[in-house]
């Protein structure tokens, strides 16, 4: 066992008298050494029942014969980090979730792991850790939250950030925006459509790492607490066939990955998060992979912000396993991956059914016959920007309009309520990279301004940072090179002509090339916006969005 190293032998007995004053029993000390990472705070919805999700884990641990040792990770709500500097420290903290897992876990030699996570970046945070420590790890995530009930109609949390919109645009009264505060988060869990966090927590399944009803068992059920303990257990059969992360998150499970996310319209953050993943395990994942897997695969579910359904409608359908059924039988899977149960992909969904045609289109009915992202590139972004098909309505596939420049989230957001943004406009927000945010922030409230104010289907939005996964609309992100770089978006001048054709994948400035090279000539690196902190050193290491805003010493 590794924790022998920390516990054997007469060099050890130190670390035993420290085990001691833990209150370990001989009988113990002896057992392999199961760390139990808890994302449990009291500030985050999709955590305040995690606590109780560990303590299934350990008695899951215990029962199979280990010894469970919880230690803690941080998490970040991005709903109410959103809209001020806060969400400028969320999608840095997944790169301090893994650097302190990694740290914790190997400093005290735990024999095994199991992750406890379940909101935008943890989840990720903690897959890029399973990769680096590799040693038998499952994932058991909070669950999701169920819908809430607004008016007869399930609604969720993008509907209230629209509603905000919807009242600055004064089609909607402060009662009914109050009404939705109150009832579109009726429960702990990760909100409940197929924003960012249920996403990855959904494509921990198809990537092997989580059981069946990983993604979906909600967090209220107590099927979510049966599912921790059997994590618990099947941790401790992994650790006696020494099954470990990277013979499980092999690039042909990233690719799986991938094309179960196409099928289910996950949000555009698992654009950043699958090559951070596949860096970790030494795979160089080209953010272009999206759209060869995207034309072959087609889009079967339109969960919320897309459609009408949610979570707990995808759970009752049958799941991810029933979603995975569906694509075997087109011959789109690598049925072959090993995962957490120790059996293949393809020996888990074999009985899988899909219960519900209406929430999990069959592939003879699809939502459509390409998968819910696609990778654009052209002048505009050289290296590639990304945008949720599933959730662009038809009219606005292809747009052609004038630029609508801001350098930063707010002034687009103050131009958007204050309506100077009309039908046609392209709005592009830059220097909202991972390097010039600094941290990448999400456009949530600008794309929900955008829809309150009845623009949706009309007015694009591109830019550099992200997307919310509960944007919906033409919104192009991760526009790489960013413009902190210089990247082309750094030279768009307000009224310029851009053309959006997602279609055929273009994103084009309509600009002669010899102006656009003048204007680079002219361009002037701004100064940093952070110059301390963590966001400091984190802007001085991070790449562009293409890449997943991986770290690298040196950038």
């Amino acid at each position: 066992m590794i924790s022998d190293n920390m516990k054997n032998g007469m060099q050890q007995a130190p670390a035993r008298s420290l085990l001691n004053a833990l209150g370990f029993t001989p009988e113990e000390i002896r057992k392999p050494m199961v760390g139990i990472v808890s994302s449990y705070n009291e500030i985050v919805p999709g955590h305040m029942n995690i606590d109780k999700i560990v303590e299934a884990v350990k008695l899951g641990v215990a029962e199979a014969g280990g010894m469970p040792v919880v230690f803690p990770a941080i998490a970040v709500c991005d709903g109410i980090a959103m809209g001020h500097i806060g969400m400028k420290y969320s999608l840095v903290t997944r790169d301090l979730i893994a650097d302190s897992t990694e740290c914790m876990a190997i400093a005290h030699q735990f024999d095994a792991l199991v992750m406890v996570p379940n909101c935008d970046k943890n989840v990720p945070g903690l897959l890029m850790a399973a990769a680096r420590v590799n040693v038998p790890t499952v994932f058991v995530s909070g669950g999701p939250m169920l819908a809430g009930h607004v008016k007869g109609q399930k609604r969720s949390l993008s509907s209230m950030f629209e509603a905000v919109g919807a009242h600055a645009a004064g089609t909607m009264t402060e009662e009914d925006v109050t009404e939705f505060e109150n009832k579109v988060c009726p429960t702990c869990g990760s909100c409940s459509g197929m924003y960012t966090a249920n996403s990855m927590n959904c494509l921990t399944e198809a990537l092997g790492m989580g059981l069946k009803g990983n993604g979906t068992i909600p967090a209220v059920y107590s099927e979510r607490l049966k599912l921790a303990k059997h994590a618990g257990m099947a941790v401790m059969e992994l650790v006696r066939k020494n099954i470990r992360p990277r013979d499980i998150m092999t690039k042909d499970a990233i690719l799986n990955a991938l094309t179960v996310d196409m099928a289910l319209g996950c949000s555009t953050n698992s654009m950043l998060h699958l090559p951070a993943i596949a860096h970790e395990v030494g795979f160089d994942f080209d953010i272009s992979f999206a759209n060869p897997i995207s034309e072959k695969t087609p889009n079967l579910c339109h969960l919320a912000p897309a459609g009408p359904t949610y979570m707990e409608d995808l759970n009752e359908a049958g799941g991810v396993y029933a979603v995975m059924r569906e694509l075997a039988d087109a011959g789109l899977l690598n049925l072959d991956c090993m995962t957490v149960t120790g059996q293949t992909i393809g020996e888990n969904i074999k009985d899988a059914k899909n219960l519900n045609p209406e929430v999990i289109r069959p592939l003879d009915n699809p939502y459509s016959k390409t998968g819910g992202l696609a990778v654009l590139k052209g002048n505009l972004a050289p290296d590639g920007s990304v945008v949720k098909r599933s959730a662009v309505v038809p009219e606005m596939m292809v747009h052609e309009g004038p630029a609508r420049v801001f350098d930063c989230e707010e002034d687009a957001i103050e131009a958007i309520k204050g309506g100077r943004i009309v039908e046609g406009d392209v709005v592009v927000i830059r220097y909202e990279g991972p390097k010039g945010g600094p941290g990448m922030r999400e456009m949530l409230n600008p794309t929900s301004a955008i829809a309150g104010m009845g623009l949706g289907s009309t007015v694009a939005l591109i830019t550099d940072g992200r997307f919310s996964g509960a944007s919906r609309g033409a919104s192009i992100g991760h526009v790489s090179p960013e413009a902190a770089l210089g990247g082309p978006i750094a030279l768009v001048e307000e009224g310029d002509r851009i053309r959006i054709d997602i279609p055929n994948l273009k994103l084009e400035l309509l600009v002669d090339d010899a102006v656009l090279a003048e204007r680079k000539a002219k361009w002037q690196p701004r100064e940093p916006k952070v110059t301390t902190g963590y966001l400091a050193r984190y802007a001085s290491m991070v790449t562009s969005g293409n890449r997943g805003a991986i770290l690298e010493i040196g950038k």
